[in-house]
């Protein structure tokens, strides 16, 4: 059994990027799959797909490098941790690197950016941080 799933999704995501590889499989939860596609559509991953069946599904994540076949992910921090939750208004969601960054929440809304919930004006628990 897993501690912490999210944690694990983006340290694979980190050692791929950093290993320079293609894409990399991660088991499949429905929290996992709409981090990644949240991450897809802020442009740090190439893409994403579901393959498999049943209990044996997997993510497949396509990792994005610029022209000089750099990641395009320079850093991941898991914020809210099983052992210490970190929630936040929508007026107090944390900005990254003055906004170069994004902050991805839970929200009662799902799980969103931290510039799509200011929007919304809703708060959750922040997940991680990424820029």
């Amino acid at each position: 059994m897993m501690t912490d799933p999210i944690a694990d999704l983006l340290t694979r995501i980190r050692n791929g990027s950093r290993a320079r590889k293609d894409r990399v499989d991660v088991p499949w939860s429905k929290v996992k799959e709409r981090l990644t596609a949240v991450l897809v559509e802020e442009g740090y991953l190439k893409d994403y797909t579901v393959v498999g069946e049943g209990p044996k599904k997997e993510i497949r994540i396509g990792l994005r490098y610029d022209a000089q076949r750099r990641p395009v992910i320079t850093g991941l921090k898991r914020v809210s941790k099983p052992s210490l939750r970190v929630y936040v208004g929508a007026d107090t969601a944390p900005r990254i690197r003055r906004g170069l960054g994004v902050s991805i929440l839970s929200t009662p809304q799902g799980i969103l950016p931290d510039r799509v919930a200011r929007e919304r004006n809703v708060g959750g628990e922040v997940l991680c941080a990424v820029w």
